[in-house]
């Protein structure tokens, strides 16, 4: 019997050795810069699994870490690296100490260099279907889909959550794909009719097992993006063991969707990078 799980772990890798052997046949290597501000914990794991994947890939890594820094000064900061053209990608870690403004911060990125897709340039290129870097989860879900051929075109999907870092972006990729889309989020009424009704099920709200058996349609794909902690433990938005023999398809937590957003920042680092050499 064929495995119902959509193993983004084993998909990752086969994605960084590809990565791995473009960076190695270019003149230059691209560059990649992180910024990050005060002692967020989960920050520091982040980043540091950025640090690893680049230099696995062969991307240069330049992590500017500051304890406390004012925006406007930050601002200038990301300015000096919009105008250094050995730079390639800048990320801003998210989230940012209370007080500062996140949105002012981010969009002081330059589209070319927003390797995080979250500029509102990018978002409004990709609402337009006009090529853009993508955010890196959204891309990494469209990226399994492709590997594991599952059809979009005509398909129902219903997106619960509609944060700017996945449900938006993800409505707008599935859009541009020609599938049906429906997005649902805590406004929403009669949800569970509606999940019923889902071929593809994208589920990114962070709720422990929210998503149960009775709200999902027999020999559905369900993509499962929560990242639950709890006793030492990870969990995903939708209860995985119940569910399982019901659908076609199942990203599990850990090792589902995870692993796909690190090496999509990777690979968008590099697009950047022939953006910038090629228009040249």
């Amino acid at each position: 019997m064929m495995s119902k799980i959509i193993d983004g772990k084993m998909v990752s890798k086969e994605i960084k050795e590809e990565l791995k052997e473009k960076v190695s046949k270019l003149k230059n290597k691209p560059t990649l810069v992180v910024i990050s501000v005060g002692d967020n914990e989960a920050s520091k794991v982040y980043v540091g699994q950025k640090e690893k994947c680049a230099n696995y890939i062969g991307i240069n890594y330049q992590h500017l870490h500051f304890d406390k820094i004012e925006d406007d000064k930050l601002i200038k900061e990301i300015d000096k690296l919009n105008k250094d053209n050995s730079v390639n990608g800048i990320i801003v870690q998210l989230p940012l100490p209370k007080g500062m403004n996140e949105t002012k911060i981010v969009n002081s990125i330059v589209k070319e260099k927003d390797v995080d897709g979250l500029t509102y340039y990018n978002a409004g290129l990709l609402l337009n279907k006009e090529k853009c870097l993508v955010s890196c989860t959204p891309k990494g879900i469209m990226e399994l889909f492709k590997r594991y051929h599952v059809e979009l075109k005509g398909r129902h999907v219903v997106v619960i959550g509609r944060s700017i870092l996945v449900g938006k972006p993800m409505m707008n990729l599935l859009i541009n794909a020609d599938a049906t889309v429906t997005l649902c989020h805590s406004k929403t009424e009669n949800l569970e009719k509606i999940t019923k009704k889902a071929d593809i099920l994208v589920v990114a709200i962070g709720k422990k097992h929210f998503i149960t058996r009775d709200m999902v349609r027999r020999g559905s794909v369900i993509i499962d993006v929560g990242i639950n902690r709890c006793d030492g433990k990870l969990y995903g938005d939708v209860d995985y063991d119940n569910v399982y023999d019901k659908v076609k398809l199942i990203t599990p937590v850990p090792g589902g969707v995870g692993p796909m957003t690190v090496v999509m920042l990777m690979q968008n680092v590099i697009e950047s990078y022939e953006m910038m050499h090629n228009g040249k």
